[in-house]
């Protein structure tokens, strides 16, 4: 199980390597002080993989939005083997950003078969690229295909401005 939390203004300043970011996210930790060459080596997988390799020496906090969510998205990878859980990973970025992210969650759902569950306000965003939408809201609830929610009262009216 892989988790990216929501991004705090502290988070953003994190003063440390790209790459002691992305180590961090092995947690199997408790009897070993050094990481293993075969966590490091999936550590520089991942970053590579998400496209920020040329990154890792770099400290966190210098990194642009979208730079520092494919930094964390790879720390996420590492602690995951199937399933990954986000908070609000495209608040704060850039349209083009958003873009990749989406992009790089939807190559890790569909070629590397990783379920994506993802927490987010971006309606157009989890319409056009989501398979099964949970909606929770003070009217109650829903869950269904996409089609089934632009269908349903809360999909007319949350979904109805796209």
């Amino acid at each position: 199980l892989g988790y990216l939390p929501q991004q705090t203004p502290t988070q953003r300043d994190f003063p440390a390597t790209v790459t002691e970011v992305v180590l961090s996210g092995f947690s199997n930790r408790r009897t070993r002080f050094f990481y293993t060459s075969e966590e490091k080596s999936k550590a520089l997988m991942n970053l590579g993989k998400l496209g920020v390799l040329e990154l890792k020496d770099k400290c966190y906090r210098e990194l642009s939005g979208g730079q520092q969510q494919r930094v964390l998205l790879a720390r996420a990878l590492c602690a995951a083997d199937r399933l990954l859980i986000l908070d609000e990973p495209v608040t704060g970025l850039d349209p083009a950003a958003t873009q990749d992210l989406y992009k790089t969650l939807r190559y890790l759902n569909e070629k590397e078969k990783m379920a994506v569950i993802m927490v987010t306000h971006d309606m157009r965003g989890a319409l056009r690229e989501a398979h099964t939408i949970l909606h929770i809201g003070r009217d109650g609830w829903f869950f269904g295909t996409v089609a089934e929610y632009l269908a349903s009262p809360a999909g007319k009216r949350f979904g109805g401005a796209l």
